[in-house]
């Protein structure tokens, strides 16, 4: 026999199984009733060992828990039915791009270039085996990720469908199903992106050199030389001061831009290396230089040469002014040397070796290894300071200014270096591209594109993507529109 105290006139009793046994909810119960203890109060009578059920009380709370389980059920519906159409949606852009792609013919040209591998006589001409090879593993790269593609789209699929077979929401599954349709989404973006991308560097790594002030050495600090100026002394220190203050501006801009760019590499998985970087006096960056090893690097990237500009209140203003800086961004393919078949002229160069700066290092300061090369008829220079021999920088400054070239040669769509007009070279920056602006509002607006976002924290932690994928569109447009010109 149970005995039972009934503690309120208000408890309802409802039967159910105890905790942690096999039996089944009571037959009144709707299968898919909540059982959780977090919420509902259990009030459990001693019973008889003959008697192994309990008897549990609805409290008025308890019928409000209830009433707020029922609610959150409701949202998880509305979850759960906005997610399928995002797997739907998903699901029909996969395929679309997996059938624009041409995935037969993928295979097709897969299989005829393994054969031309196979062959006895491949590594005849080791220049056009190695044009085969890179070929080659393009084609198995993109076959590989449409396969994902319709993978990844599939395992949302059989989440989905799970989910309406089973009684109750699992939300669990629901949040790696909305992963996957998020991470796949990005892939798709990428892919994209890529298909924008038709230039012969575009799918090299990139090498980004960030130089503080619009002008190089122009906005940063320099000394004022008191034997030929006739200014009283006062003038003459207060003007060395502003300039050392608009040095520390453009020097700590320039460094905020080294930041942006390598957590941008970081982001997509690239090797990233900050391997040359000259240090302002007192704060920020004179100069650096990026290598960001990735397939597509070169062609994400190449937009962002140009001139960026900081409007900002200045950090080293004690009243708070507010204040604009500019640096300059150039970026080159990171071109193997054995790809880059140009023979520059001994004439045609000018090379100058200095000291490096920076520290540590028994040769820092105190041996010229650091070389510049200028390719004379066309003014344009690289530096290279981050190798410990004259030699090897040398190596490497020359091998940066083939890549240099062979990129101007295509933007003037030259068939050789010597074809290059140097009255056409831009400057090295060229012109402003973007602007940032801290105060008095946040907005970032990139001023070819016109696409900005008040996001800015964002964009300084290399969140690049939108105004990649908006240049890579105007510069494919733009690309159109002078094709059509030409036929006419």
């Amino acid at each position: 026999m149970i005995t039972m105290q009934i503690l309120h006139s208000s408890l309802r009793p409802i039967w159910c199984s105890a905790p942690h046994t096999s039996l089944k909810p009571h037959r009144n119960l709707p299968l898919n009733f909540p059982l959780s203890s977090s919420l509902y109060r259990y009030n459990f009578l001693s019973t008889s060992s003959r008697f192994p059920l309990h008897v549990l009380f609805a409290s008025p709370e308890s019928q409000l828990d209830m009433e707020v389980s029922t609610e959150t059920s409701k949202w998880a519906m509305q979850d759960f039915y906005t997610l399928r159409r995002d797997v739907e949606a998903t699901s029909e852009r996969a395929e679309e791009i997996r059938a624009s792609a041409g995935l037969q013919q993928l295979e097709e040209e897969l299989a005829n270039l393994e054969m031309k591998a196979a062959d006895s006589s491949f590594w005849d001409d080791r220049a056009k085996a190695q044009e085969t090879l890179l070929a080659l593993t393009d084609v198995k790269d993109k076959i590989k990720l449409l396969t994902d593609f319709k993978m990844q789209v599939e395992d949302a699929e059989t989440i989905i469908k799970l989910t309406e077979e089973m009684d109750s929401i699992d939300t669990g599954l629901l949040d790696e199903a909305a992963n996957i349709i998020k991470e796949l989404n990005k892939a798709l973006d990428r892919f994209e992106l890529t298909q924008l991308l038709s230039g012969p560097y575009d799918k090299e790594g990139a090498v980004i050199s960030i130089t503080a002030g619009a002008g190089g050495t122009d906005a940063q600090s320099k000394p004022v030389d008191k034997g030929l100026s006739s200014e009283p002394v006062s003038k003459i220190h207060l003007f060395s001061a502003f300039c050392c203050f608009i040095g520390h501006q453009v020097q700590d801009w320039a460094d905020m831009l080294l930041r942006m760019y390598v957590r941008w590499g970081e982001k997509q998985r690239y090797k990233t290396r900050v391997v040359e970087k000259s240090m302002g006096e007192e704060a920020g960056i004179k100069s650096a230089t990026i290598e960001i090893e990735g397939r597509y690097a070169y062609g994400y990237l190449s937009g962002e040469k140009g001139t960026h500009r900081i409007v900002r209140q200045s950090p080293f203003n004690s009243k708070g002014l507010r204040q604009t800086s500019f640096s300059g961004v150039e970026v080159m393919p990171l071109l193997p040397e054995e790809s880059m078949d140009v023979e520059i002229p001994e004439e045609d160069l000018e090379i100058s070796f200095s000291r490096a700066g920076g520290s540590g290092g028994q040769n820092v300061n105190k041996v010229e290894t650091a070389v510049r090369i200028t390719h004379i008829p066309t003014g344009v220079a690289v530096r290279c300071t981050e190798e410990r021999s004259q030699l090897a920088n040398k190596i490497k400054a020359l091998s940066r200014l083939k890549a240099k070239l062979l990129v101007i040669a295509e933007e003037q769509r030259a068939s050789e270096i010597k074809q290059i007009r140097g009255d056409a070279v831009k400057a090295e920056w060229g012109q402003q591209i973007r602007n940032y602006v801290f105060h008095p509002y946040k907005l970032v607006k990139d001023t070819r594109t016109g696409y900005e976002t008040s996001d800015i924290t964002s964009v300084m932690d290399g969140e690049l993507e939108p105004f990649i994928k908006a240049y890579l569109k105007f510069k494919y447009s733009m690309t159109l529109s002078l094709n059509k010109t030409d036929d006419r």
